[in-house]
C-alpha cells in the first residue's frame, strides 16, 4: 500500500465484556480485564468493513481504571428452552484509545478490483465521524459502545504513572479461512503487557507465539456488484445522501 492507513478511535461506554473461554465451561462468563485483538477488530469492522481488506489493530490505550460488576443473568437453557441462572463479570465504566490501520487480504483475489486505498480510507474516515456505519458492542450484544474519532496519545489515563503490568495469557484472536494460506481456522494467543501510560502494543495476527488449529473451512464468495456493494457505488450512494463532499486525496 501508499499510504500507512492509521485510523485512531475513541471507544467507550457503561458494561464491557471480553469473555475469558476458560470461564465460560461452566455457562457463566468473566471478562478479561482488557479488550483482545478479535475484540477491537470486530468494533472497528463495525465501524466500517470490507471483505476486501483487513483491519490490524496496533495499539490500544486503556483509559479508565479496571473496575468490574458481576450480575445474575437467566440465560435459556439450550435442552429445554427454560431459563438457567448464571454470574457474568463485566467491566464498567470503559474508555479505549484505539490506533488502527487496514491492509488489503490478499487471499481475495477474487476482489481486487475494489482496492482502491483512498476511497476506502476516506469512507472508513467518515463512518467513524458518524458513530460507526453499524452498531458497536464491546464484546458482547448487550454491550453498547460507541466510537468517535480522537489522536491516540491525547489526554489522561488511569494509567499514566504505572509500571509495566503482564497480563498473562490471554486470546488474541481468531483467524478466519479467508484470511489464511491453508483455509485453517485458528486460535491465537499471547502474553500481553500493559506498558506505560496504559498503552498495549498488539503483535501482529501471524507472530502470535501461540497458534492452535480448529478446523478447515471456506471462506464466503463475494462478486461485487451483486452481493457486495463496492467502494465506488458507496462514494455515490453516501455522496447522494449528502454524507460530505468529495472524497480527498491524499498526497
Amino acid at each position: 500500500m501508499k499510504y500507512p492507513n492509521t485510523i485512531e478511535a475513541r471507544v467507550w461506554g457503561r458494561y464491557a465484556l471480553f469473555s475469558d473461554p476458560i470461564t465460560r465451561v461452566g455457562g457463566e462468563k468473566y471478562t478479561y480485564p482488557v479488550p483482545t485483538y478479535q475484540a477491537l477488530k470486530g468494533i472497528m469492522e463495525s465501524c466500517y468493513w470490507k471483505p476486501t481488506f483487513t483491519w490490524v489493530i496496533d495499539a490500544v490505550r486503556i483509559m479508565h481504571v479496571v473496575e468490574t460488576e458481576s450480575k445474575g443473568i437467566r440465560p435459556i437453557r439450550y435442552n429445554d428452552g427454560t431459563n438457567d441462572l448464571s454470574i457474568y463479570t463485566y467491566l464498567t465504566n470503559v474508555e479505549y484509545q484505539v490506533q488502527a490501520h487496514f491492509e488489503w487480504n490478499l487471499y481475495r483475489k477474487d476482489l481486487a478490483k475494489d482496492r482502491n486505498e483512498n476511497k476506502h480510507y476516506w469512507i472508513a474516515r467518515r463512518m467513524l465521524e458518524r458513530g460507526g456505519r453499524r452498531d458497536i458492542f464491546l464484546g458482547t450484544r448487550e454491550c453498547q459502545g460507541y466510537i468517535e474519532p480522537c489522536v491516540f496519545g491525547e489526554g489522561e489515563s488511569a494509567y499514566d504513572h504505572s509500571l509495566s503490568m503482564p497480563l498473562g495469557v490471554m486470546v488474541h484472536g481468531i483467524t478466519y479461512p479467508d484470511e489464511s494460506s491453508n483455509q485453517m481456522m485458528q486460535v491465537r494467543l499471547w502474553h500481553p503487557v500493559m506498558e506505560e501510560r496504559g498503552i498495549i502494543h498488539f503483535c501482529r495476527p501471524e507472530e502470535c507465539p501461540m497458534i492452535r488449529p480448529i478446523r478447515k473451512g471456506t471462506g464466503k464468495s463475494f462478486v461485487i456488484g451483486k452481493t457486495m456493494q463496492g467502494c465506488d457505488d458507496l462514494e455515490k450512494e453516501m455522496n447522494s445522501d449528502g454524507m460530505a463532499g468529495s472524497l480527498h486525496f491524499r498526497i
